[in-house]
């Protein structure tokens, strides 16, 4: 039988107030304090939603949100109560701070081309001359960005961001802290598993007594990029001719931009032919099992719908 993608949802649950269609998840919004996010296998590039979804991403990343927001709770606290299906997770609704906090160790993506083009300040951090492509910055840098409901995210400065009342001078230099202790725990991660985290993002909220919490997804792929460490460290030392090997969603992007589209207003989606979703589909496996080192065991997809809405029935009534 064919795989069953998981394009989008649409449940009614108990006690639901609230449904949001995300770029990736279907957020469902329970009382005034649960949130139900499934992971759909809608994928994502340049702030556009691709035309097809991709075999066993939204449980990849799913499975993966889990594995990071366990092993960086003792950090900073997150959103994660349970995970009772391999696409869904459940947690606290927080109040989501409206800046998305980008942290980058090396020039690369979007941040190496505002650089070839000129640019020595990025989000309003200076960036010394005389850099290449792939190189490590002296330190990570943040260099944040607004938080869209549609279209692309901006870049934006830390003066900005308090300037304009987006987030309070005390609440930004606790997210600093935070972001970059995330940052070296996951680049630690990543080094013992061979591979280097070169940039990722990270979403906070706050809950309705205060507390700062770590929110959405952390260190997957949809919002990190990482290499594998023995091409980087060669290429890095003047030893290679090839670029580091991706493991990350960055291929898409550069299968897009040699097809001509970047996301910009007049520019016509290229379609994705089977082989080139498959492609997709096992690269987000292969990043799953080189980051967590266990085999990735794929869910049944018989009646997907069916099986993630019961999973979310029955786990909400054992809390009712």
């Amino acid at each position: 039988m064919d795989i069953q993608a998981i394009e989008s949802t649409d449940f009614k649950f108990p006690a639901q107030t609230g449904l949001y269609h995300g770029k990736v998840r279907d957020v469902y919004t329970i009382g005034d304090d649960l949130l139900v996010s499934v992971a759909t296998d809608r994928i994502s590039a340049f702030d556009v939603i691709l035309p097809r979804p991709i075999p066993y991403k939204g449980q990849v990343l799913n499975q993966l949100a889990e594995y990071f927001l366990k092993a960086t709770s003792d950090i900073v606290p997150n959103w994660l109560q349970a995970v009772p299906d391999p696409n869904v997770s459940i947690g606290s609704r927080a109040e989501p701070f409206k800046v998305e906090m980008v942290i980058r160790g090396v020039l690369v993506g979007h941040a190496w081309r505002e650089y070839r083009d000129g640019q020595r300040s990025l989000s309003g951090v200076a960036v010394p001359d005389g850099l290449k492509e792939y190189d490590s910055f002296p330190e990570p840098i943040i260099t944040p960005t607004t938080k869209a409901d549609a279209g692309h995210d901006e870049d934006i400065s830390a003066e900005d961001i308090i300037k304009h009342g987006l987030v309070s001078a005390d609440d930004w230099g606790k997210l600093v802290v935070y972001a970059r202790q995330l940052f070296a725990k996951g680049q630690e991660m990543a080094r013992d598993r061979g591979l280097v985290l070169a940039d990722t993002k990270y979403e906070f909220g706050k809950l309705s007594g205060g507390d700062i919490i770590l929110i959405d997804e952390v260190h997957t792929p949809d919002s990190s990029r990482y290499f594998y460490a023995d091409s980087y460290d060669s290429y890095v030392a003047g030893n290679g001719a090839t670029p580091p090997r991706h493991l990350s969603k960055e291929f898409v992007r550069e299968w897009l931009m040699a097809r001509d589209f970047s996301g910009q207003a007049g520019q016509t989606m290229p379609e994705l032919d089977d082989g080139f979703v498959a492609e997709v589909s096992e690269r987000y496996i292969e990043l799953y099992e080189e980051l967590t080192g266990q085999k990735f065991i794929k869910a049944e997809t018989d009646n997907v719908l069916e099986r993630i809405e019961t999973n979310i029935k029955n786990y909400l009534e054992t809390t009712a």
